[in-house]
């Protein structure tokens, strides 16, 4: 699975609803080990229309983990032991916009973390490292997953801020209308601390958040059947696997991914001095790091 250092290898994480990637060749589902824990699940290993790729379901497969004890550094570590280059997290949300209806796909760009129970770092005593979020999203991968969703006929918006909650209930409507006071366009509970991480490893990362319902700001909100929800839930997650199948063949062929700047994310982000630093935890940060670590 291990790609040379021109290939990319697409990594997908499925949110609610998504379990499997339909289409992919050569299939096996692989147990990685990683020195931060359990990832969720076994890792899904294969081709899509000749492109390498690989899929984890951020909950496990029948969704057995709940969004807090999700081991989000050990996912973002199996997937760069892997090879992964480039990663697009689907997941579901809640829309605080009118103009976002359930069943809209929203491409985000930005997020505000309100999660406070995960451990949101690879790094840590005896290697310090600060790497810049201000950006937290691959514009490029998002430019294509924009371009792939308007070819597979998939209402996508460009552009959205992602508040993460810690969960597991859902908001009060007082922190609702807080969150939408603030401008943020959807709700969820799984992208942070994922994107951070993914910087951290030097991952090209997307997410498209997938609108399931309203929040409970909205005044429809009551009237809103589980039976409802459940049924643009599935929809979303048949929208989600059709974005993949098409976005996958875009970035087979983009000659830019080498030179994406999220893949240098580390470059001026180490601190601690080398003679200073711990190496138990360099060990830890072979496949994060290793990039800097070994040069």
């Amino acid at each position: 699975m291990h790609s040379n250092a021109q290939e990319n290898v697409i990594g997908v994480i499925g949110g609610s609803g998504i379990y499997d990637i339909d289409g992919m060749e050569n299939r096996q589902w692989v147990s990685v080990s990683s020195p931060f824990g359990e990832p969720s699940d076994e890792i899904l290993i294969g081709e899509l229309f000749g492109q390498p790729m690989a899929f984890l379901p951020r909950h496990g497969r029948g969704h057995k983990i709940p969004p807090s004890e999700v081991n989000y550094r050990a996912n973002i570590d199996a997937l760069k032991r892997l090879g992964v280059t480039d990663v697009i997290s689907l997941s579901a949300v809640g829309s605080l916009k009118e103009s976002l209806a359930p069943g809209t796909f929203v491409i985000v760009d930005q997020f505000i973390d309100r999660t406070f129970a995960r451990e949101k770092s690879f790094f840590g005593k005896g290697m310090v490292a600060h790497v810049s979020v201000a950006h937290p999203v691959c514009s490029r991968l998002g430019d294509w997953l924009q371009q792939s969703a308007s070819e597979a006929g998939i209402e996508a918006v460009r552009g959205g801020t992602y508040l993460a909650m810690e969960g597991p209930q859902f908001s009060s409507l007082a922190e609702s209308n807080l969150y939408r006071q603030w401008g943020c366009d959807v709700i969820g509970m799984t992208n942070m601390p994922e994107a951070k991480l993914a910087r951290e490893a030097e991952l090209c990362y997307a997410s498209v958040s997938m609108v399931t319902d309203y929040d409970c700001w909205h005044p429809d909100h009551d009237h809103v059947t589980v039976e409802q929800i459940v049924g643009v839930l599935i929809a979303n997650a048949n929208k989600g696997r059709a974005l993949v199948k098409q976005v996958v063949p875009h970035l087979k062929t983009d000659t830019h991914a080498a030179t994406c700047s999220c893949r240098s994310a580390l470059q001026h982000a180490l601190i601690t001095a080398p003679e200073a630093r711990d190496p138990a935890m360099l060990e830890k940060l072979s496949a994060v790091a290793g990039r800097m670590l070994t040069s």
